[in-house]
Parts: structure tokens; sequence; C-alpha cells
């Protein structure tokens, strides 16, 4: 294949692959509360709030005290009416709409706000995930949140295109918090971790993967991650988590680097980010060579670091552009130095969606850079002299945008 066709090709392999987003925060309809969507959800999402506030003198509780709507109202006049949405989280709002066929070049908010009225949300999420071109999305599970708990206890049945992640966080960064939990839903569990604490939380662990039918397990962690370490993290980790991740067969993830609250009056949007510790993941993986561990990391500063331990450990799997890195260039710049440092053994992204319709736009935005990078590599690569065939092609990206997920955790 000559130059022009091989990019062709790349073009329309990446468009027509069905994808596994191995990390969001989605949830299907069944969740009734728990699935947000729709435009009002996607204007207030927290990559817009603190957005909006560069342009806003408003005191934060007043913001706060606004509906939904209301909040929604005043984002899209500050960052659309009053400036160009030219960033990536507004553009990404405009290519959901033209993705769900409105015509985004629509002023009034209210026209938008009509379509949605009109969608059933069980059907509203297949067609959503159809449009993006997802086959599947993996949730963020929390057996510690008072709404979401109960209905995995009542055998909730999801929208099988959803697939549950056992979430940990509360656990390993609020222990204070879990175990008073725990305690009062029957585990025999102690502060100290004395007595038959780890088992208990052993059993908690199995019990809530079966349940789920998770794939992994996960958390978020600071910068000051360090592996080994005696705190209770460190002995919850080491004690309980890998020991279960071991016996049941899956990975457990990381995503390192989240610096909680630098601004509280922001909420949800006040967390920041810094640099973290390769060599605690390099140490974590290297114990404990029979465990599985998925990794992203948050800080751009990070990714070289990363890739070089990825390129020693084979039970390392290194995933996404998460968060702050969700943008054009700096998902050109990761992607292009994972494949040439680990070559087709990544997964390029994740959405990391918290809004049903994100999907589309998210994913519409990633396959255009991954794909003009992976089509800058195929022809580097027919320059050698290398045939490489579409079929070739077309299974490579096959397995970045899913196949190399599921084999590493040992599904088909």
């Amino acid at each position: 294949m000559d130059e022009n066709t091989i990019r062709r090709v790349v073009k329309d392999a990446v468009a027509e692959a069905k994808v596994t987003d191995l990390h969001t925060h989605l949830y299907s309809s069944e969740f009734g509360p728990l699935m947000l969507w729709g435009i009002d959800e996607t204007l207030t999402y927290h990559y817009l709030i603190a957005e909006a506030f560069r342009r806003l003198d408003m005191p934060y509780d007043d913001f706060w005290a606004l509906t939904k709507q209301e909040q929604a109202d005043l984002i899209w006049r500050v960052l659309f009416l009053e400036h160009s949405p030219i960033s990536e989280a507004c553009r990404g709002v405009l290519t959901m709409l033209r993705g769900l066929g409105l015509d985004a070049s629509v002023r009034d908010l209210n026209l938008h706000r009509e379509f949605f009225r009109r969608q059933d949300p069980a059907k509203h999420v297949n067609d959503v995930l159809d449009i993006a071109g997802v086959e599947s999305v993996v949730m963020t599970n929390d057996p510690f949140d008072d709404v979401e708990r109960p209905l995995w206890l009542g055998g909730i049945e999801a929208n099988p295109r959803f697939k549950a992640a056992l979430r940990v966080d509360v656990m390993l960064n609020l222990w204070d918090t879990a175990c008073p939990k725990l305690a009062g839903w029957g585990y025999d569990v102690r502060a100290d971790l004395s007595g038959n604490t780890m088992g208990e939380i052993r059993r908690f662990l199995a019990e809530w993967i079966d349940r789920m039918d998770a794939l992994y397990m996960a958390v978020s962690l600071p910068p000051d991650f360090d592996y080994p370490q005696g705190t209770i993290r460190g002995r919850l980790i080491d004690e309980c988590v890998i020991p279960v991740a071991r016996k049941k067969g899956i990975p457990f993830a990381l995503m390192i680097g989240v610096r909680r609250q630098i601004n509280p009056n922001l909420r949800m949007a006040g967390d920041g980010m810094s640099y973290a510790c390769v060599e605690a993941v390099e140490r974590l993986c290297d114990a404990n060579q029979d465990v599985k561990f998925m990794v992203t990391m948050l800080a751009r500063e990070n990714q070289h670091a990363l890739c070089v331990a990825a390129r020693k450990l084979r039970n390392l799997l290194v995933f996404g552009c998460w968060w702050f890195l969700n943008n054009p260039s700096l998902i050109e710049e990761i992607t292009r130095m994972r494949l040439e440092m680990l070559g087709l053994s990544v997964i390029p992204q994740h959405s990391d969606a918290r809004i049903l319709e994100q999907l589309i736009y998210k994913w519409a935005h990633s396959r255009k850079v991954i794909g003009d990078v992976l089509a800058e590599k195929y022809v580097d690569l027919a320059a050698t002299g290398w045939g490489v065939t579409e079929e070739e092609i077309r299974r490579d990206v096959g397995d970045l945008f899913g196949g190399n997920f599921w084999r590493f955790i040992g599904g088909s």
C-alpha cells in the first residue's frame, strides 16, 4: 500500500472500531438517579464549571444555590455566547450536539433541551453508545455509596453493555469512614486493623466482586502514594486487595496523581494534580508479579517513566490519558511516545465520561488524534520495506480499542 492508502485504511479502521471503554463514571438507566445525561448535566460538568469561574465574579455559594438549569444557562452564556467555545470541554459539547443530529450552531439552549426531553432514557443509552461506536463501558461502582449499594443488594440487572468495576477508594483513602460502615454491615473489623479485620475485608471484597461480576478493582490515589508503605492504606493493599485480586484473577487498577480539593469552593471541580512516584508502581508490580496491574497517571511528567516501567514489567498495563491529560495535544504526544516505546501493547484511551453523551465527543476527538498518530507509524513502517496489510491494520486497531484489555483481564 502507498502512503495515501495506508492513511485511508487506518482512518477507516479507527473510525469503525468498536470500543471497550475501560474506565467511566457512567451508569445505565436501571440505576435511576445515578445515570447522568442530557444537556444540563453536560453543561454543568465539573470541567465547564471550573472554566466558567475563570470568567465569573459571583460568590461560589450563589452559584451552588442555583438550580441545575440555571447553572447550565449561566455557563452557556458565559462560555458559549459571550466568548467563543474553543476549549476542549466546550468544543466537546458542540461535537456531542452534532453527533446527536442537532444543529450545533443554534444558540437557543431551550431548543436543545427539547430534544432531550423527548428521549426515553433506556433507548437513549443504547443510541448514544452506538453513535459513539462504543460496544461496552466499564462503570465505577462503589459499595460505600448510599444510593448505589442498595441497588446491588436488590439484585439489579443492568444493561449488559455496562460492566462493573469495584471501586475501593473509601476503604483505602478514608478508612475512618469505611471502618464503621463495614462494622454496621456485620463485618468484624476494627479501626486499628487488629483481630479478624483483614480476613473480614477480604471477605467483603470477594463478596462484592462476585455480586457485581467486577472486571477489576480500582482506586484513585494522591501523588504521595508509595509502596511498600506501613500505613493503613499500605497494609490494606498488601493484606487485602492484592490477595483478593490474586485469588479472583482480576487486575488492580491504580489512577495516581490527584490532589483533592485544592479549591473546596468549586466542590467536584476543585481537584488538582501533581507529579507522582513511578518507582512505587515499579515496586508494586515487581513484588507481585503474579498479579496484574492497570495504571494511569495524571501528570504529563510521569508518562515517560511509566512507559519505561511497563517495558520491564509485563504485569503492568498502561491505559488512557486521564482527566487533565484528556486534551488533543497531550493525547497526541503521549500516544506517540507509547507506540514508540511499547508498540501496540497499550490502551491508548478511556473516556472517563461522567455524563452519558460525553462518550460521543470524547471518542470522536480521541479517535481522530490516535488515528493520525497510528497512520504516521504505519507509514514509517512501510518505508522500511515491511509490507503492511489492511487485515493487519484492522487487527491492531481492534487490539488498541478493546482487544488488549480483554486479553489482559483474561477475557475473550
